[in-house]
C-alpha cells in the first residue's frame, strides 16, 4: 500500500501545492500504530512538520469515533473549516465531522426570553446588541455567536446571553427541544469526528454537565493539538473555584425571576441585594486590583474575618427564601441548587488545612476568584486515561526541555507511552539569526524599558516595524508602548487596545507596525510572509516565584527531594520562551530575527538548556549584524 505521505501518495496527487515530508510521515505512521495498539503517543512536531494532516488522515483512516481537542478557537475554527474539508475530500472520507465548542458560544433561548422581557435595566447599546441578537435569533441554525454579524464578539451581551453550567435548566428549561447546546451535543453523539478544545473536554469529564449530562461523546481516539496546555488546564479542572461573577450572577438571576415571573416575592428582591452588597463589600475588603496571592494568607486577615461571614449570612438567607418559591420557577429552582453549591465550595475553600493543594485567589478591578489547585494531576489523569479506553495522542511544537519530553509525561502521569521529537524542517540556519544583545540592563534593573527602547529601536525602525515585541509583563510592556509611542513614527500597537484578532488585522493591514504586548500574544499567533519579520523579547519568561500556584508546586517539590528551580522553574520557561520565539518562522519562505534580551542566556550555566531547547539558529551578540542580516536579507 502506498503511504498517503509519499510524493506520489494519495495527499500529493490530490491536495495542490502538497509536498512530502520525511518528518509528517514519521509522525503519521506514529500515530496510526498508537491507534492500532490503543497505545498513548506523545509527539513534539516542530513547526512547519504538517502535524495536522499527520494526526488527521490516520484518524479518518481508522474508521473509529475520534475526538480533537484544541487549546485555542483559532485551531478549532481552522480545523473544522479548513483542514478536515481538505483532508475529507482527498480521501474521499464519508464520514460525519462536527464542532462543538462550549455552551458560552450558543445563544440561550430561555436567557434571551427572560432579557427581553426585562430590557429596561439594559444601557443603550446592550438594549441595541439585545435587539440585534433577537432579530439575528430568528435566522440562525446553531446559534454560534461568533457568527452574529451585527453584534460584536466581546459585547458584554454575551455574558446576559448565554448559558453556564451553573444557571442552565437542562431538561426543565420550556426551550429544551430548541436549545443550540443541545442540538451541537446531538450532532457530536451523532459524528464520527468530533471537534473540540481543551476547557470543554476537561470541564466535561472531570465536572460533568449537570444539564444533559456528558457533553463530550465517548471516543476511541482521543487527539490533542497544543497539549502543552493540557498540564495546567487539568489542575485548574481538577481543583475548584468561586467566583464573585458566579455569586453577582445569581443575585441577578433572583432579581430576573422575581420582576418577570413571581412579582409577589419581595423578599427575592432583599435576598438578591444583600448577596450583591456582601460580595461587593468582601471585594473591597480584598484592596487593590490585579493581584493574586495566597489564600491562606488572605483569610488570616481581619477585614476579611469580618466582611466573609456576611456572605455566608446572605446565602443562609437567598436559601430560605427560595425555599419559599420552591416549584413556582424552574429558574428559582435551580437558583437555589446554585445557593447550595456555592455555599459548598466557600465552605470547602474556607477549610485551609488541606494539603497537596495550592490555596489562591485573584483579584480584579470588579471581581474575585477564590480557588484551590491540586499541585499534581498525575494520578488523577492516569485514572481519566483508564476510564476512558482507547488511543490518547498528544502533540505540540513546544512540549520538550533540552530535548526531553519528561517533564510533560511525568505531570500528566504518563509513564508507559511512546514518544517522538520531531525537528522542524525548517532551515533555521539560513532563515533566521538570534540575537542576545550586549550591554542591555539586567532583569528588573531600573529604567530597563527606557534602555531596551534605545538599543533596539534602530533595530524596529531599520526593519521597518514589521515587529513583535514581546514582554514579560504589563508593566514592562506599558512602559515600552509609551516610549516607543513618543520616540518613532512607526505605527504602534499596544496589547489591549482593542481585541486581539482586531489587533492582528491592523498589523498587516499596516505593514509597518510595531506591535508590543505580553501573554495572550506569545502563542497561537500566525503571521506568515514579510508581515512579521522580527520578534524581541525582553527577558527570560521565569514565572514569578510569589505566584501562590507557583511557590506552592516549589515548595511541593523540596519536600520531594528536587531542586524547584532545576525542576520547576526553568522547564515551565522554556516552554513558554519556545512558544515566543515561534511566532517567528512560520513558513519555509519566512526570514527574520530573534532578540531575547536577558543575558542570563549566556552568562549563566542553566542558559544552554534554553538554547538548547531553541530551533538551531545562528547567534550573535551585535546588534550592527542583525541590522544588517534585516536590511540585507543574508548575514555577512
Amino acid at each position: 500500500m502506498i503511504d498517503d505521505f509519499a510524493p506520489n501518495g494519495l495527499l500529493a496527487e490530490t491536495i495542490k501545492g502538497f509536498k512530502s515530508r520525511e518528518p509528517q510521515q514519521m509522525m503519521a505512521n506514529a500515530v496510526r500504530q498508537a491507534i492500532n495498539n490503543q497505545q498513548p503517543l506523545v509527539v513534539e512536531a516542530g513547526t512547519g512538520t504538517g502535524k495536522t494532516f499527520a494526526y488527521l488522515v490516520p484518524a479518518l483512516r481508522s474508521d473509529k469515533k475520534v475526538i480533537i481537542s484544541t487549546g485555542s478557537k483559532n485551531l478549532q475554527d481552522q480545523l473544522f473549516t479548513k483542514d478536515l474539508p481538505l483532508i475529507r475530500k482527498a480521501m474521499g472520507y464519508t464520514g460525519k465531522i462536527a464542532l462543538l465548542k462550549g455552551r458560552s458560544n450558543y445563544l440561550c433561548l430561555e436567557r434571551l426570553s427572560h432579557q427581553y422581557a426585562a430590557a429596561g435595566d439594559l444601557t443603550k447599546t446592550l438594549r441595541q446588541d439585545l435587539t440585534n441578537i433577537k432579530r439575528w435569533s430568528l435566522k440562525t441554525s446553531d446559534g454560534d455567536r461568533s457568527k452574529c454579524a451585527t453584534v460584536y464578539e466581546d459585547s458584554q451581551i454575551w455574558s446576559i446571553l448565554t448559558s453556564t453550567n451553573d444557571n442552565c435548566l437542562g431538561s426543565e428549561c420550556s426551550h429544551y427541544d430548541e436549545c443550540y447546546v443541545v442540538k451541537a451535543r446531538r450532532r457530536a453523539m451523532n459524528a464520527d469526528v468530533v471537534v473540540v478544545n481543551h476547557h470543554l473536554f476537561l470541564a466535561d469529564v472531570v465536572v460533568k454537565d449537570t444539564g444533559f449530562g456528558e457533553l463530550i461523546p465517548q471516543a476511541d481516539v482521543m487527539i490533542f493539538d497544543e497539549a502543552h496546555q493540557i498540564p495546567d488546564l487539568a489542575c485548574q479542572y481538577f481543583g475548584i473555584q468561586l467566583s464573585s461573577k458566579q455569586l453577582f450572577d445569581l443575585a441577578k438571576a433572583m432579581n430576573l425571576s422575581y420582576r418577570t415571573e413571581v412579582k409577589d416575592m419581595s423578599q427575592l428582591q432583599k435576598c438578591a441585594d444583600k448577596l450583591s452588597k456582601s460580595v461587593q463589600d468582601l471585594r473591597l475588603a480584598m484592596g487593590e486590583s490585579g493581584f493574586k496571592g495566597n489564600l491562606r494568607d488572605l483569610l488570616r486577615q481581619s477585614k476579611i474575618k469580618t466582611f466573609l461571614p456576611l456572605v455566608f449570612d446572605a446565602l443562609a438567607f437567598c436559601q430560605e427564601v427560595l425555599q419559599l418559591a420552591l416549584g413556582r420557577s424552574t429558574a428559582l429552582d435551580n437558583c437555589l441548587e446554585r445557593v447550595k453549591e456555592y455555599n459548598r465550595l466557600l465552605e470547602q475553600l474556607v477549610q485551609i488545612n488541606e494539603t497537596g493543594f495550592s490555596y489562591w485567589y485573584e483579584c480584579t478591578s470588579h471581581h474575585f476568584t477564590f480557588a484551590l489547585t491540586p499541585l499534581s494531576v498525575s494520578d488523577k489523569f492516569n485514572e481519566l486515561m483508564n476510564q476512558r479506553k482507547g488511543s490518547w495522542i498528544f502533540t505540540s511544537a513546544t512540549l520538550s526541555v533540552d530535548q526531553r519530553l519528561d517533564y510533560f509525561t511525568q505531570r500528566l502521569g504518563l509513564t508507559q507511552v511512546k514518544s517522538m521529537l520531531l525537528a522542524s524542517p525548517f532551515d533555521y540556519q539560513q532563515q533566521t539569526l538570534l540575537c542576545v544583545p550586549r550591554y542591555i540592563p539586567s532583569p528588573n534593573e531600573k529604567q530597563s524599558a527606557e534602555q531596551l527602547a534605545h538599543i533596539l529601536l534602530p533595530v524596529i525602525e531599520a526593519n521597518g516595524g514589521r515587529c513583535f515585541f514581546l514582554c514579560t509583563s504589563y508593566a514592562m510592556m506599558n512602559n515600552l508602548a509609551t516610549i516607543f509611542k513618543q520616540q518613532t513614527l512607526l505605527p504602534v500597537l499596544v496589547q489591549g487596545e482593542t481585541s486581539k484578532a482586531k489587533l492582528l488585522q491592523q498589523f498587516i493591514e499596516k505593514g509597518n507596525a510595531l506591535l508590543v504586548a505580553t501573554s495572550s500574544f506569545w502563542e497561537g499567533i500566525d503571521v506568515r510572509g514579510d508581515a512579521l519579520s522580527c520578534v524581541i523579547i525582553d527577558k527570560l519568561p521565569f514565572s514569578s516565584p510569589d505566584d501562590p500556584l507557583m511557590k506552592a508546586r516549589m515548595e511541593d517539590c523540596v519536600l520531594q527531594g528536587g531542586d524547584p528551580f532545576s525542576d520547576v522553574q526553568i522547564p515551565e520557561a522554556v516552554i513558554t520562551l519556545k512558544q515566543g520565539v515561534g511566532r517567528l518562522i512560520r513558513d519555509n519562505q519566512d526570514r527574520g530575527v530573534i532578540i531575547i534580551c536577558d543575558n542570563r542566556l549566556v552568562m549563566r550555566p542553566y542558559g544552554a538548556t534554553f538554547l538548547n531547547s531553541l530551533p538551531p539558529s545562528p547567534r550573535t551578540r551585535d546588534i550592527k549584524k542583525v541590522i544588517h542580516f534585516l536590511q540585507n536579507d543574508r548575514l555577512k
